[in-house]
């Protein structure tokens, strides 16, 4: 990662916290560019001019909610976004989650735990590209590592960076389970390891895009109470009585 090229916005109606939060990223790490917005339209105006490697989205804003900002983000753009929010409120943060963001951030915060979820975020978004690779076939979904895109019955999928780095993970451990404490340390670190919330929800909203049927999915399938898989083949789905062996 290219730490000269991040730029981040943060739209938030405070200004006491847009300088708080420049000061702090700039003070951390001096190469990223910080721009502000004090408004969703404002925010959304800067987003399509700018092209934003991370946005830091406030809730409770006049005018467009920070959920609303969120959803007319999702219409055009894949950038990871992290909520900030007064609310520690788990339906807030489901609903976050469900409209496509992240990671969430209850203020007051750290400012330490903010430019740490920052580089966490960004490390999800740039992965590992590994060129040489051949892609990963499942039935009618393809993986191509090299150049992070997902394709079902040759159709591109549109996925988050968060939720590409998920599908990732199942897939580099086919045929085996991943643990739900590996899949939340790997994805959105150890300080929210519990939160298995997050994971619940990002694993409902990957099975809708891979047009995966709830009760019988194909694709991301459920060890209960251990974690999730993916068949090396749907044959191997299809015969799911058989559970794998938790991986490494």
């Amino acid at each position: 990662m290219d730490k000269a090229t991040q730029k981040i916005l943060v739209i938030d109606d405070e200004p006491d916290v847009t300088r708080a939060v420049s000061l702090t990223i700039t003070l951390q790490e001096p190469t990223w560019e910080v721009l502000t917005a004090h408004n969703g339209d404002e925010g959304l105006a800067l987003l399509d001019k700018s092209s934003p490697d991370v946005v830091l989205l406030d809730l409770q804003m006049p005018g467009m909610l920070g959920f609303d900002v969120l959803s007319h983000i999702r219409l055009f753009s894949d950038v990871p976004v992290i909520i900030l929010t007064v609310r520690d409120d788990e339906l807030d943060k489901v609903h976050g989650l469900q409209l496509g963001a992240d990671d969430y951030i209850v203020k007051p915060f750290g400012h330490l735990e903010l430019v740490a979820r920052l580089r966490s975020v960004l490390r999800r978004a740039t992965g590992y590209p590994g060129p040489l690779e051949a892609p990963f076939v499942l039935g009618d979904l393809r993986i191509e590592w090299d150049q992070r895109r997902v394709f079902l019955r040759g159709e591109a999928l549109r996925l988050t960076s968060t939720e590409y780095r998920l599908l990732e993970l199942l897939a580099r451990h086919a045929g085996r389970v991943v643990p739900y404490e590996m899949l939340m340390s790997r994805i959105w670190g150890a300080e929210v390891i519990d939160e298995t919330g997050y994971l619940k929800t990002y694993v409902h909203r990957l099975r809708a895009k891979l047009q995966d049927d709830p009760a019988q999915p194909r694709y991301v399938l459920t060890a209960w109470g251990t974690g999730y898989w993916m068949p090396r083949s749907l044959t191997e789905a299809a015969d799911n009585t058989k559970q794998p062996q938790p991986g490494n």
